[in-house]
Order: C-alpha cells, then sequence, then structure tokens
C-alpha cells in the first residue's frame, strides 16, 4: 500500500530524472547551457558581417602592405602566430575575409610557411565550430529530423555514413562549396570528430595552396596598384587537378553503387 508520504518520496525523487532527459530535456538548463557555444558563434558572426565589412579584404592589405612587412620583417614568428590565431577566429566565427587572409598570408609568409600555417589555422576553426554546433544544436536536430529512421533525412544520414570519408573530402574539394557549410553541414549529419577533421585537413590543402601561391605574388601587382585574379583557381590547369582528386574522393561511393546495383 502506498502512502501519501511514500508518494511524494517517490515523486521528488523522479523529479530531477524528467528534468534532464527526455522532450523536455533540450529546454532544460543542461540543454541551454550546451546551446551557449552555437548561440556565440551565431551573435559573433552576425556581429562581425555588420562591423567587419570590408576590412579583412584585398583593399586594406594593399593600403597596409608595407606596415606589415615591416612588422614581419621585425617579429617574424609573433606575426606568423598572430596571422594563424586571426584565422582560427575568422574561420570559427564564420567571419568574412577568408580568402583575402589566405592571400596576405602568402604575401607575407610565402607558399610553403603560408599554406601549411593556413591549413592547420583552418582545420582548428572549422573543429571548433564543428564541435559547437553539433553539440549545441546538431545532435537534437538530427534525432527529430531522422525520427523513425524511415524519412529522407534518414536516408542522407546512412548515405553519408556508408561513404563518410569520400563526402567530406568531396565538399572541401569542390571549390563552389561554401566552407561555412562544410564545417556545419556534418555537425548536423552525425559525421564523427575524427573523419571531420582528417578529411578538412587534407582536404582543403589544395585550394589553400592555389590562394597562398597567388598570394606569393602580390609583390608586384601591389607596386602596380593591380589586384590578383582571384578566379585563377576556375582555371582548367588549376581545376582539373582538383577536379581528378574530387573524382578518386567520389570512386568509392560510385563502386558501392553498382555492387548495389548488381546485387538488386
Amino acid at each position: 500500500m502506498t502512502t501519501p508520504d511514500t508518494h511524494r518520496a517517490e515523486t521528488s525523487a523522479a523529479a530531477p530524472d524528467r528534468a534532464v532527459s527526455g522532450p523536455e530535456g533540450a529546454a532544460s538548463p543542461r540543454g541551454w547551457a550546451r546551446m551557449v557555444p552555437i548561440l556565440v558563434i551565431l551573435a559573433v558572426a552576425v556581429i562581425g558581417y555588420l562591423t567587419l565589412g570590408d576590412r579583412l579584404s584585398y583593399q586594406t592589405l594593399a593600403e597596409n602592405h608595407e606596415r606589415l612587412t615591416a612588422w614581419r620583417d621585425a617579429h617574424f614568428l609573433t606575426v606568423l602566430l598572430a596571422y594563424m590565431g586571426l584565422y582560427v577566429v575568422v574561420v570559427g566565427f564564420s567571419l568574412p575575409g577568408g580568402a583575402p587572409l589566405t592571400l596576405a598570408g602568402g604575401f607575407l609568409f610565402g607558399v610553403w610557411v603560408a599554406a601549411p600555417a593556413t591549413v592547420v589555422a583552418a582545420t582548428l576553426g572549422a573543429t571548433l565550430i564543428f564541435l559547437a554546433a553539433k553539440t549545441g544544436l546538431g545532435d537534437m536536430l538530427r534525432e527529430k529530423l531522422t525520427g523513425d529512421g524511415a524519412g529522407l533525412f534518414a536516408r542522407i544520414e546512412r548515405g553519408v555514413h556508408e561513404n563518410e570519408v569520400s563526402y567530406l573530402l568531396l565538399i572541401r574539394l569542390v571549390p563552389v562549396v561554401p566552407f561555412w557549410l562544410a564545417n556545419l553541414a556534418p555537425a548536423f549529419l552525425g559525421v564523427g570528430l575524427r573523419n571531420f577533421v582528417l578529411t578538412t585537413f587534407f582536404g582543403i590543402i589544395p585550394g589553400t595552396f592555389v590562394y597562398a601561391w597567388v598570394g606569393s605574388g602580390l609583390g608586384a601587382l601591389l607596386d602596380r596598384g593591380e589586384a590578383p585574379d582571384l578566379g585563377i583557381i576556375f582555371e582548367w590547369q588549376i581545376l582539373g587537378p582538383i577536379l581528378g582528386l574530387c573524382a578518386l574522393s567520389a570512386l568509392p561511393i560510385l563502386i558501392k553503387a553498382l555492387r548495389r546495383g548488381k546485387e538488386a
């Protein structure tokens, strides 16, 4: 027999579990705490777009290149670390100016220093926003969208997981996929951290080297008051090898599709 006192004790003991579990968990203090990082990133991104504008641009580099080169010559390591730190912030908060910043890196440090430094910094920034999105919103959104596992999003998620590395490399290598989208989409598809980091690191190497290489030749352009041609990445001699890498990345997906077709 359950007395009123016993019933109240059982109710109070079960209350904490309900406060942090079940559908209401996302609205609990713990759920909101998990969303703080992604909310901060979104807020900083909006503020950055409104306040930075075109400050991280080729024009800014052209106006300050002599000051920057003098600072680099006096404090090379400090400037390199500052460049990498700024790049982490730009990528981590999805701020505008990634391409001009890569050009500036190539101009200041040369392609063989700037490209590796940029790849490391961009990978760190991408990992930060990936973790923030996955922890704060990605898992919860994925659970709601996948539902019972029979919907379109669930089928997309299964397809991505079956060829996770191939898909992640593809979105990094294809020049038309925005970098911020390639950082956030995997978080909403339940991609693993290790595969995300590795494919980001290796997938951005070709494009980064191209822009750093263009930046390394900016000195003559700045002296003539000209602007670089960023469309060079779409020229065949550059785009061809990148498309070749895309084809190699897509090959496992194609092979699996052909095998399924034969089995069917």
